[in-house]
């Protein structure tokens, strides 16, 4: 590009012990909702997380050293200072990621802030255990300490979200960081940047380097004196993470996709159930780990729920993101629509019915978006279990719904796929609700509603969709190193 062309461009700098700095060499990062490049993303490879780990081990033992309160008030300070800016945080976070505007001011950025009160607050609630031995003339307790420097690996979907909810409890429990954002969403992370000093947040706290997997992910997750990696992303990814650690026995907390399933009976509360229903489908494009993909429909309603549902989706408004008005923003990248799109073309080719949406409805966009990367909500009915459109995470708005006739055979169905990370069951028989949400394979079962959370309590998924928990205690544990104490007297 001409120098003109470069000039307009927004380019972020890496975050290393509390000063930007730029980078050699740069990767573009695309607007989607218009398919222009208008960020440059720095390329950071091991030099740059090398400077950033041992800028972190350095700010280590300052920072663990510091009390809980001194360290929950610097994570007030900082939910205050992006609370104060979060019209802009949400702008950016809806151009950066291809999200509307609505998403990104109601949910992404509240609930980052949320993310360092909450942290802020759990800190000083947590107390360690003690027994004792009269017999022997022991006294056993225990002491947690923070492990060190955490390397933090969060992805494209929900950019600040997820950073912050990594972040928060890291810092919180007395570590220091050197994050990776997805290069694809950087900017919020790097606007998050600017606030730390003014946060009280010492130099060298949290570091964050831009740049892809194979190169910045990898330079981290290989380094020998990072002991900690939490990771939100693919499978795929996950298992090369893995591997790459395993040398180094590092700790890991996955958080990973999800094939989840909304099973409906016919004593459910449509009126809530569908749209609801249309909400945990086609959310944020349909691209939270948490959304609904596959949508279990007893016999008796199938045919009203599956009318009323269409109808609902049909509604939902596709368009320019920042555009109030709007429900569907653009998916995050020319690759990934490309993909999405796929899975609606192989189950037409397997028989099954497109009812709405991708190749079925018409898609006008406005004069500004016609080369964004945006999908209609599309609804597919009749798909066999073993399609890859019920078994594999499609991660678009894009959800399939089939028809069960007992209890017993939806679980079975339910839980036969790879994932298990949530689950929604509608119903208003409350023994039923507790019987099926038992067996559920599935780290999160909501009933009657999605998406309520309480930060308070385990957050994560069973089989392929992960390993670990997060959430207050969970966090807190994950974070910090524990030691049992004998003291005999």
């Amino acid at each position: 590009p001409t120098m003109a062309h470069s000039k307009a461009l927004l380019v972020l700098e890496n975050f290393i012990g509390g000063k930007f700095v730029p980078c050699s060499s740069y990767i573009d990062s695309y607007n989607p909702s218009t398919g222009d490049v208008y960020c440059r993303v720095p390329d950071s490879g091991r030099e740059e997380v090398e400077a950033a780990v041992k800028a972190a081990k350095d700010a280590f033992p300052i920072w663990s050293s510091k009390s809980p309160l001194e360290r929950s008030q610097i994570l007030n300070k900082l939910a205050d200072l992006i609370e104060h800016d979060l019209e802009a945080f949400a702008q950016a976070e809806s151009k950066d990621q291809g999200k509307t505007i609505t998403f990104a001011r109601t949910v992404d950025i509240p609930r980052a802030v949320h993310n360092f009160r909450f942290f802020a607050s759990s800190i000083l609630h947590h107390v360690t255990e003690c027994t004792e031995m009269p017999a022997m003339g022991c006294v056993h307790y225990t002491s947690r300490a923070p492990v060190g420097v955490a390397g933090l690996i969060s992805p494209w979907n929900l950019p600040l979200y997820l950073l912050t909810w990594k972040i928060a409890p890291a810092i919180a429990c007395g570590n220091t960081v050197v994050a990776k954002p997805s290069e694809m969403t950087s900017v919020t992370a790097w606007m998050m940047c600017k606030l730390l000093e003014k946060a009280g947040v010492p130099p060298g706290v949290v570091n964050v380097v831009f740049g892809t997997g194979a190169k910045a992910g990898e330079a981290l997750v290989c380094h020998p004196d990072v002991p900690l990696i939490s990771f939100t992303g693919s499978t795929l990814t996950a298992q090369r993470i893995t591997e790459k650690s395993a040398p180094h026995c590092k700790r890991l907390s996955l958080e990973l996709g999800g094939k989840n399933p909304a099973i409906i009976f016919d004593d459910a509360d449509l009126s809530q159930c569908i749209p609801t229903t249309v909400r945990s489908s086609f959310a944020n494009q349909g691209e939270i780990c948490l959304c609904t993909s596959r949508i279990f429909v007893q016999r008796g309603i199938y045919s009203e729920f599956l009318k009323r549902f269409v109808e609902e989706a049909k509604k939902w408004k596709t368009g320019n993101p920042s555009d109030p008005t709007i429900n569907v923003g653009a998916l995050i990248s020319k690759e990934h629509l490309e993909k999405v799109r796929n899975y609606v073309k192989k189950a037409q080719a397997e028989g099954a019915r497109v009812l709405c949406g991708e190749g079925v409805d018409l898609l006008a966009l406005p004069p500004g978006n016609q080369k964004g990367y945006f999908m209609l909500p599309t609804v597919i009915a009749e798909v066999k279990d073993e399609s890859c459109c019920m078994q594999e995470e499609i991660f678009g708005p894009v959800t399939c719904v089939v028809a069960f006739d007992t209890e017993e055979e939806v679980i079975k169905r339910a839980n036969g796929v790879k994932y298990g990370l949530a689950a929604t069951v509608w119903s208003s028989n409350v023994g039923r609700v507790h019987r099926v949400a038992h067996k559920l394979q599935s780290g999160l079962v909501w009933t009657n509603c999605w998406l309520v959370r309480d930060l308070n309590l385990p957050f994560g998924g069973m089989k392929a969709s992960g390993i670990g928990r997060e959430g207050a205690k969970d966090s807190y544990e994950f974070f910090t190193e524990v030691k049992t104490i004998t003291i005999k007297h």
